[in-house]
């Protein structure tokens, strides 16, 4: 099952998280209302970025900026 780990007023800062995650080796997916982006605005809610429940914790650590390796 796939959770919510963080939500971005955009999605381009919702794929920049995506991106954070993948270099982590943590797989993560962007959902958005936004016409596929034609519609960069948070017109509902921005976009959230969901990870396996398994890799919730490590996520938000990543995306907080804790790893283990600081």
């Amino acid at each position: 099952m796939r959770r919510s780990v963080a939500t971005f007023p955009k999605r381009t800062e919702a794929e920049l998280a995506q991106g954070l995650l993948a270099s982590a080796g943590i797989a993560a997916w962007v959902v958005a209302d936004d016409a596929g982006g034609a519609f960069p605005f948070a017109f509902s809610g921005g976009a959230q970025v969901l990870v396996e429940e398994r890799d919730l914790e490590a996520a938000a650590k990543v995306l907080a900026g804790k790893t283990d390796q600081t």
